[in-house]
């Protein structure tokens, strides 16, 4: 149990509750009476609060969050299309695991957030619309494949749908700089990815400008990497399989070809190295196959193929306090 920590007298958290149609409420609290109203007329009054309110409520969320989760069912590692789309079929199939979802940047969504060229429209190959429709994502119908009349509404939905998922966490701005590995019990002599090793981003991207800042670590039985196709943090997975001697070398990603690219991704997609799963484009650098370009459909396909990979793993593993024992 983590110890307890003592403060002072100031103001417990209370609900913030608020008045309708411009009459003036008077709600009980804890702490005495909130004199509100909701009035677009000049004026508009809030319940108080104290700053140190606002900071303990974030405070007190976050950490608890980061205690709980230090031992996780699965971490996915990146929150774009492939990651998203994988978060959501694995936790409303599996609702007993606790994902928790790795984000580098400060902004969720990757590359899905435009189509190509920085133009909106959102490409998706049938039969993977039948993932729109499962989350409510209105689209065109253009035969063999749909429209989505912007990304961003895909993006935005995926992401609502899993946040509010209660066995999902989402820590953005979260940079994941290693992986934990350990002898594997199921082979022996073999390495198991265990867990991800984490610092905040802007940490990451500063240690050539600090001294020492050390990291942070999250155990899992199940890693998934969705970190996409080579980049700034792009690959991430793929390379340090190579640097620590568990990858001979990447297959770097070949040039564009939609009818070979796609079903490569989804069809590859599976437990790279033992207790790794990876899915979207990162496996073009690892596999070496082409990339496809403005169509999403294989991010969100792989995605679901990542979840069904991490469920085989549950079923056909022996787990004891989040870790693969047999």
């Amino acid at each position: 149990m983590a110890p307890a920590v003592i403060y002072g007298s100031q103001p417990d958290e209370a609900p913030l509750l608020l008045g309708k149609n411009g009459i003036k409420d008077t709600y009980a609290a804890s702490n005495g009476t909130y004199d509100v109203k909701e009035d677009y007329n000049g004026d508009y009054r809030f319940a108080p609060i104290e700053e140190a309110q606002v900071s303990r409520a974030m405070i007190k969320r976050y950490f608890n969050m980061m205690y709980e989760r230090a031992i996780s069912d699965v971490v996915i590692i990146g929150a774009g299309s492939a990651g998203l789309s994988c978060a959501y079929h694995l936790a409303t199939t599996r609702p007993d695991l606790k994902i928790t979802i790795i984000e580098a940047n400060v902004a969720p969504g990757g590359g899905a957030w435009l189509g190509g060229q920085l133009m909106t429209p959102m490409v998706v190959r049938k039969p993977a619309d039948r993932f729109l429709t499962e989350i409510g994502v209105p689209f065109e119908d253009e035969g063999a494949f749909v429209v989505v009349k912007h990304a961003a509404l895909f993006t935005s939905t995926v992401l609502s749908r899993v946040l509010a998922l209660p066995n999902v966490v989402l820590m953005n701005a979260t940079a994941v700089e290693d992986l934990i590995v350990r002898p594997d019990p199921r082979t022996p002599g073999s390495q198991r990815v265990a867990g991800v090793v984490t610092n905040w981003t802007l940490v990451a991207l500063n240690h050539d400008t600090q001294s020492c800042m050390d990291p942070n670590v999250i155990t899992a039985p199940v890693i998934i990497s969705a970190t996409g196709h080579d980049g700034p943090m792009g690959a991430f997975s793929a390379k340090r399989l190579v640097s620590m001697g568990l990858l001979k070398e990447l297959g770097n990603m070949r040039g564009l070809d939609m009818n070979r690219a796609e079903p490569a991704i989804v069809n590859g997609t599976r437990e790279v190295a033992p207790g790794l799963i990876m899915t979207g484009m990162e496996l073009s650098e690892h596999d070496g196959s082409n990339r496809m370009g403005p169509t999403f459909g294989a991010m969100m396909a792989s995605g679901i193929k990542a979840a069904r990979e991490a469920i085989r793993i549950f079923e056909t593993s022996q787990i004891v306090d989040g870790k693969v024992v047999a």
